[in-house]
């Protein structure tokens, strides 16, 4: 036994470089993954219920089609499932849980910061295209409800979390 212990050094070395070279650089990818059957029949039906309101006018409380802002649209969105948000958008933050943005999925809520320090722009992520291209639906003050990409400078340097609705 102790004739071997001169290879323990050549041992140890060849080991810790197999272990270097067997790691991979850990890059975020934006995941791709299908939520469950029920979770994507909700999932299509929120973005289909907030899509009727493409175009609608920008009214801050609005609720309805002669004009709403963003967490009316939230709000309106899911009442369709019957899930009753909180009206106010730095709350419907807290209503689900956060998740990371490399694994945001189409039905996921993003919520920004336009104005002071907290939360207070609402939208629902409608397509993932890729990592540059991450599109959402919202009530835009000067536009009314439309989809935006979230991934422009504009919505980046504003974005606050991303959270994703739990169905029962």
């Amino acid at each position: 036994m102790t004739k071997h212990k001169k290879y323990y050094p050549f041992f140890a070395i060849i080991l810790l470089m197999m272990v270097i070279t067997s790691c991979r650089t850990n890059r975020t990818k934006i995941s791709h993954e299908h939520p469950t059957s029920k979770e994507n029949i909700q999932t299509k039906k929120i973005i289909q219920t907030a899509r009727t309101y493409i175009g609608v006018p920008y009214k801050s409380g609005g609720n309805d089609e002669k004009g709403i802002d963003c967490s009316g649209l939230l709000c309106n969105s899911f009442k369709e499932l019957g899930i009753k948000l909180p009206r106010i958008s730095w709350q419907q933050s807290e209503y689900f849980p956060a998740i990371n943005l490399p694994n945001i999925q189409k039905g996921d809520l993003v919520f920004f910061v336009t104005s002071g320090k907290n939360i207070s722009h609402a939208g629902i992520v409608t397509e993932v295209k890729s990592e540059e291209e991450i599109i959402f639906i919202h009530a835009s003050t000067s536009k009314g409800v439309i989809e935006d990409n979230m991934m422009t400078n504009y919505w980046k340097s504003r974005f606050a979390k991303v959270c994703r609705p739990q169905y029962k």
